[in-house]
């Protein structure tokens, strides 16, 4: 995110603070002002070759219209011609048809497509109870995707947005934005491993949730809080994650390199309240719509068996 995009977001986060009361979203109204407007360019990427050369030919159109059109003012001074009128109806349906044409394009898909992938070879086995649970943290772009399609699996008993990778000082959603904290937006997964092990987290991590080949990037976001990290709690999940990374890279599951970085954890730092189960309260913003409603909607489909249809929601007080 540029500087001028992160301006529009913040600029958007205040109009919302300010004008909740008249949409009905609080401080969710406009807050994305900026990731929208990536959003939207990212949609209409496909359609705008054909949309400059629809303006080259409403252009060439408009030429064969009279040089001096009519002017309901002075009527007298710019008379309707009464022959050849027929430029003028051809540059109307030229004009007309265009319009349509772009009108009907498909808008390019924002949300990452889902790649079916091998489960890791290395894993924990699944615990014999569910005496204990264990926690992990995963970063693959806006936080909003990524913490509600965990909440989805089962196994999972919270999934937390938050930031990983800086300081606690700066560990907040402005200076974030900004890209130079060394932050990434995060979720902290706490899981019943009897239920479901650290490695079926990742598999549905680099298979549904996000693209692992994009570096400092994901859907419309760019900036490296937006990065493809791992932070391994353990010397087991190091190593459950870095081999993962190699079987897949071995085995050309992505049409380019892995990206992913396992990153040393130096702490998870929640959220604000408005960011906690955004997915689920927003569903139908535009942001949530185009880039992670689908990504909840493959993790359905791919991975049926770990899927549940009622989220894990974190409580936004605590």
């Amino acid at each position: 995110m540029n500087i001028g995009e992160r301006k529009g977001a913040r600029r958007g986060y205040e109009r919302g603070t300010k004008d909740g009361s008249e949409n009905g979203d609080g401080p969710h109204a406009g807050l994305h002002a900026g990731k929208l407007t990536n959003a939207a360019n990212a949609t209409s990427a496909t359609s705008a070759t054909n949309a400059a050369n629809a303006a080259n030919a409403v252009n060439l159109a408009n030429a064969a219209k009279p040089n001096h059109p009519i002017s309901p003012a002075h009527p007298a001074t710019h008379p309707r011609p009464t022959t050849n009128r027929r430029p003028l109806r051809i540059s109307i349906s030229i004009t007309a048809s265009l319009l349509t044409f772009l009108l009907t394009q498909p808008l390019a898909a924002s949300a990452e497509t889902a790649v079916v992938i091998a489960p890791p070879a290395l894993d924990e086995p699944l615990a014999a109870s569910t005496a204990h649970e264990e926690t992990a943290v995963f970063a693959g772009g806006c936080f909003w995707g990524v913490q509600g399609v965990f909440q989805h699996v089962r196994g999972v008993t919270k999934a937390v947005s938050g930031y990983s990778g800086g300081t606690r000082e700066t560990a907040g959603y402005e200076i974030v934005s900004g890209g130079e904290t060394g932050h990434a937006e995060s979720v902290q997964v706490t899981f019943d491993p009897a239920r479901v092990t650290y490695g079926q987290l990742l598999q549905v991590y680099f298979s549904v949730i996000h693209d692992p080949t994009e570096l400092n990037r994901q859907g419309p976001d760019s900036g490296t809080q937006y990065r493809s990290a791992v932070f391994p709690l353990n010397d087991t999940q190091r190593r459950v994650a870095q081999g993962y990374i190699a079987q897949l890279d071995r085995s050309h599951a992505f049409p380019a390199p892995i990206v992913t970085k396992t990153e040393p954890y130096r702490g998870f730092y929640p959220a604000e309240s408005y960011h906690q189960n955004y997915l689920t309260l927003h569903p139908d913003s535009a942001y949530i719509a185009i880039n992670d409603m689908p990504k909840v909607a493959s993790l359905k489909r791919l991975f049926p068996h770990l899927y549940r249809d009622k989220p894990v929601l974190v409580d936004a007080a605590q």
